[in-house]
């Protein structure tokens, strides 16, 4: 078998589609080799972690990125030719031609673009209406959630069948990272105080002005001693949201060495998005055995059980709740801490590999 998995998101600015794919190959190679698990383009050194730039060396990002746009905008085989030899293929969104030789897969994260189409920019919802025509004539696809598999049967009418539950994976790092670390971050970033964290792009669909109004109706002795800091880059329709950001800590974007004590040294983690397809940040703070307080809807549910606070994301009297209740009460925060960690347990990367190799042998044998 030999399964060659578009990795152009790698090469370009992205946040959970990248992260995805960046353990998800890293993983799947581990299991099965490069011999079998490829790529398109060719990677083999492949640069630590950023969401900001590629994760390749020049050429092999210019090269990729000028072969997908040939393919996506000119009648030529170049995939085909790219990727001979390949039983599958696994198209990512920015794919609008696959190769024709090899069984199509894709993985769906999130159906955002057609349920919230207000959230998105313009290229966003093109892209995504794309996709979806991809998905319909794939052989089979991978969903991150039971709830993303839910959308895709109700929004784009594809047959359950053809859809496989396999959730995404947590990174090592974010569990129990070295309190050297952790004490590290803390002074770097000046964090002195105790504080409620949110990590995220900053952009309509992650709600963070509901949070801002949420944390300033707290009662002043609580925003005196918490401070509530804001990590994340800066992404479209965000002036407004940009601006408030002047009144808490903002640190920008996080490297990725730097996030995971970066979590684990907050006393709460808020995450009052209005949709996600699995939900990384709340899966990495349940890891780093921080409480979380998250919103009720789309698959955050079901990625926190029973170890988070769950909130309406359009009541701001409801996240001023629960956040009075976690701040004030160490008992809860303790609880929440031990939930989070032995939830967390159930989303590594090494099961989602195993998962998802076993898919790609199914898919191949037809």
């Amino acid at each position: 078998m030999r399964v060659v998995i578009d990795a152009t998101p790698l090469l370009v600015r992205s946040a959970g589609v990248k992260n995805y794919l960046y353990h998800w190959i890293r993983h799947l190679r581990h299991l099965a080799g490069a011999d079998v698990i490829g790529t398109f383009p060719p990677l083999s050194g492949v640069r630590p972690l950023t969401h900001e730039a590629s994760v390749a060396g020049p050429a092999a990002t210019f090269g990729g990125l000028a072969a997908l746009a040939l393919s996506n905008h000119f009648p030529l085989p170049i995939l085909d030719w790219m990727t001979h030899g390949a039983d599958v293929f696994h198209a990512s969104v920015l794919v609008r031609h696959p190769p024709r030789h090899a069984r199509l897969t894709a993985t769906v994260h999130d159906l955002t673009g057609f349920l919230m189409p207000e959230l998105h920019p313009h290229a966003n919802l093109v892209a995504e209406g794309s996709f979806a025509h991809l998905a319909r004539r794939a052989h089979r696809l991978i969903a991150v959630s039971e709830s993303t598999k839910n959308d895709a049967i109700r929004v784009l009418g594809i047959a359950p069948e053809k859809i496989t539950t396999i959730h995404s994976g947590i990174a090592d790092s974010f569990f129990d990272p070295p309190p050297e670390l952790i004490d590290d971050v803390r002074r770097r970033y000046g964090l002195m105080r105790p504080f409620v964290l949110f990590v995220g792009t900053i952009e309509p669909r992650k709600n963070l002005d509901l949070l801002l109004d949420a944390f300033e109706s707290l009662p002043l002795t609580l925003r005196e001693y918490y401070e509530l800091v804001i990590a994340g880059p800066i992404g479209w329709d965000a002036d407004r949201t940009v601006e408030r950001l002047r009144l808490v800590r903002y640190l920008g974007y996080i490297p990725e060495p730097d996030l995971a004590p970066l979590t684990a040294a907050a006393e709460a983690f808020v995450y009052p998005s209005l949709y996600e397809g699995f939900g990384f940040p709340v899966a990495q703070a349940m890891a780093a055995g921080v409480p979380v307080i998250t919103s009720n809807v789309s698959s955050l549910p079901e990625v926190a059980g029973n170890a988070a606070l769950l909130v309406d994301p359009r009541s701001q009297s409801e996240l001023h709740t629960a956040l009075a209740r976690l701040l004030t009460s160490r008992e809860l925060r303790i609880s929440l801490s031990t939930a989070g960690r032995e939830r967390a347990r159930a989303f590594r990367w090494e099961e989602c590999a195993a998962k998802s190799l076993l898919f790609f042998r199914n898919v191949a044998e037809g």
